[in-house]
């Protein structure tokens, strides 16, 4: 017999989508057989109806010969020999009469009763245990949503619990229910074979039964036929016996896990994540916006196929794109007081889709899987080293960068300071390759997040003024900006600051960013806050983009060194060096990633000191003004290849003001 398809126990708990559509299969086949049952049912019925009216025809027939003595025919001599003959056909009839009873009993019962009980047993338990699935599998979803929708900030750990056990116990109750289905449709794949052959046997030994005994060469023909059909039926009743059992077992290992595989987040304290994956499958909850306010999540299965993120619905034959993972970025968010959130952002900077895993574990196994996936290992001969490779060195944790090693050889060429000797702003020299340890102290902290003094902070909103990166700030802080010659603006993400010891070289930045990057990897930081940075001929601010506060400022003429990430060109530094302190201990480096390379903000930077040194010497001033190109308003101008991403295009041209 060839191989009887099979659903596999062991996927009844994942309840993927493959799975469902591999289910549905057997439901069609399931629903088909049914109807097929019925209509030969109501052909077999119909045999056995006419049998059990050829015995009446043929009793009422005997009688009826018997009968034929008993008439009061006026010319009835000479009857005598047709009457013995009647009579003998009688006695005949009533024999095939006796076979014919035998052989309606035996119809009924080898072939209508058992399609019978096939239909009213195996059919009837399938269709049972199909709803019993259905409600199951419903009952989960709506704990499932419920325990999605705990809060997280006010998190109530009796409540929690409660939902927690609830999710369990319907877990529970969809994989028993779904192990039972799927052992009722695998075994009636052997059944219905069963049932097929199993009537007719009866049907056909029935009738050789009746012929038998007037036609012994009839039966001799068909005894071969018969024997080698009994054969078979008895052989594919063996194999349904070694699978039932091998499937009763299956069912009890699998009932006896662990109960922390029913309990969503069952190991919040110490999960085991990997962080090498560069494939991730499982469900998760995605955030629709239904209009202006509201929004609503959705669970669906997520699974990841080279570099795109996919997306496959229950029922759904094969799943759809959602996102291109290539050169994304992806970080932990706050969204609607809802735990495990985190939101896959474009290489453009524009906020991408936002998605909440059910556990610790899931949520930082997918964040680390599109992490990898977004730097294109997938394409590597050997993806899995790979992985391993860059997770160990810990240095590609925020953004997908090619290469973060240091290039001490190449001097970047936005990498000014001011040469005091001579007045004038020039490249400085870097003067031999210092050791990590001279550029920042060992176990220097690490600052990830601006933390704004609270009398800074009061003093910004006092009367609630505003800084505004468009020019549109109110009478207080007009005159400030008007005073500037140069206002551009940037997007970038603040990575972190930590405390140097030297600003004699941008190696100082390197290292910097070295740090910062393999610490948000190691802690598994993927936060950032984003700011508008706002370069002035004055001064450099970090201003929100929410409320247009300004976080923290920097004076021009204190920052000493400026230099942007010679490989992923995405990364901008500085070394601030406070004028009104001495001492080492004073210089801090930033470290941000921008929308747009960090030359331009590199040559902002650079044009800023240019002009704090000019505006000593009118001459000097009305020199740099006659190379650089000017705005309508008399304010430096910033030309650029190519149009910025972060909305600093202005209709009458890219003006450096914002």
């Amino acid at each position: 017999m060839p191989a009887v398809d099979r659903l596999l126990l062991e996927e009844a708990l994942q309840d993927s989508p493959q799975t469902r559509s591999l289910l549905s299969v057997f439901e069609e086949d399931a629903g088909t057989l049914t109807e097929y049952t019925n209509q030969l049912l109501q052909a077999m019925q119909r045999v056995y109806g006419a049998q059990n009216e050829m015995c009446l025809a043929t009793q009422q027939l005997s009688k009826q010969l018997l009968a034929y003595e008993k008439q009061h025919f006026a010319l009835g001599k000479g009857d005598e020999e047709v009457i013995s003959t009647l009579h003998y056909f009688s006695k005949v009839v009533d024999e095939l009469n006796i076979l014919h009873s035998e052989l309606a009993k035996q119809l009924a019962d080898t072939m209508v009763l058992p399609i019978i009980q096939f239909r009213e047993k195996d059919l009837t338990e399938v269709s049972t245990l199909k709803d019993l699935f259905g409600l199951a599998s419903n009952e989960h979803d709506v704990s499932m949503a419920k325990y999605s929708r705990l809060p997280k900030r006010k998190e109530n750990e009796k409540l929690k619990a409660e939902v927690a056990k609830e999710v369990a116990n319907a877990r529970r109750k969809q994989h028993l229910s779904s192990l039972q289905y799927y052992c009722a449709l695998n075994a009636l794949q052997y059944r219905k074979r069963i049932a097929m052959m199993e009537p007719m046997l009866g049907y056909t030994q029935g009738q050789i039964n009746f012929f038998k005994k007037g036609a012994e060469m009839f039966s001799k023909r068909m005894d071969s036929f018969l024997s080698s059909v009994s054969d078979m039926v008895q052989s594919i009743q063996g194999e349904l016996d070694a699978e039932a059992e091998a499937m009763r077992v299956s069912q009890q290992d699998l009932i006896s896990v662990n109960e922390s595989v029913y309990t969503p987040d069952s190991d919040v304290t110490s999960p085991a994540i990997n962080r090498n994956l560069i494939q991730k499958a499982g469900y998760l909850n995605l955030r629709n916006k239904t209009g202006l306010v509201t929004t609503t999540w959705e669970r669906l299965y997520f699974f990841t196929q080279g570099g795109n993120l996919m997306c496959q619905p229950r029922g759904a034959v094969a799943g759809g794109l959602i996102q291109d993972l290539d050169n994304c970025s992806v970080m932990a968010v706050d969204c609607e007081d809802r735990r495990y959130c985190f939101q896959i952002t474009t290489p453009t900077g524009k906020s991408g889709i936002t998605l909440q895993a059910e556990s610790k574990k899931e949520y930082e196994e997918w964040i680390c899987a599109i992490n990898n996936i977004s730097r294109q290992i997938y394409l590597t001969d050997n993806p899995e080293a790979a992985a391993i490779k860059l997770n160990q060195t810990a240095l590609q944790a925020v953004t997908p960068i090619t290469s973060f090693g240091k290039k001490h050889e190449v001097h970047h060429p936005s990498q000014n300071v001011k040469n005091t000797a001579n007045d004038k702003i020039v490249p400085s020299e870097t003067a031999g390759i210092q050791d990590s340890t001279q550029l920042i102290a060992p176990g220097t902290p690490i600052q990830f997040d601006i933390v704004l003094p609270a009398t800074e902070f009061l003093d910004q909103n006092r009367g609630g003024r505003r800084a505004n990166p468009f020019g549109e700030s109110e009478d207080s802080s007009k005159d400030e900006e008007e005073d500037s010659l140069l206002q551009q603006m940037f997007i970038v993400r603040f990575l972190g600051s930590m405390a140097v010891q030297s600003d004699d070289t941008s190696e100082v930045i390197y290292e910097a960013m070295r740090q910062v990057l393999a610490a948000r990897a190691i802690h598994n930081i993927f936060r950032m806050t984003e700011s508008h940075l706002m370069v002035t001929s004055k001064n450099l601010r970090l201003i929100d983009p929410q409320t247009q506060v300004t976080r923290t400022s920097f004076e021009l003429a204190s920052v000493t060194q400026f230099a942007a990430h010679q490989d992923n060109k995405r990364l901008i530094g500085f070394v601030v060096h406070p004028s009104e302190t001495l001492g080492e201990e004073s210089m801090s480096a930033y470290i941000f990633e921008s929308n747009t390379e960090g030359e331009k903000i590199c040559y902002a930077i650079s044009l800023g000191k240019e002009i704090i040194e000019a505006q000593k010497d009118p001459e000097a001033l009305a020199q740099l003004m006659k190379s650089v190109p000017l705005t309508n308003d008399g304010k430096f101008m910033l030309l650029n290849d190519q149009s910025e991403e972060d909305g600093t295009i202005h209709e009458q041209g890219e003006e450096s003001e914002a």
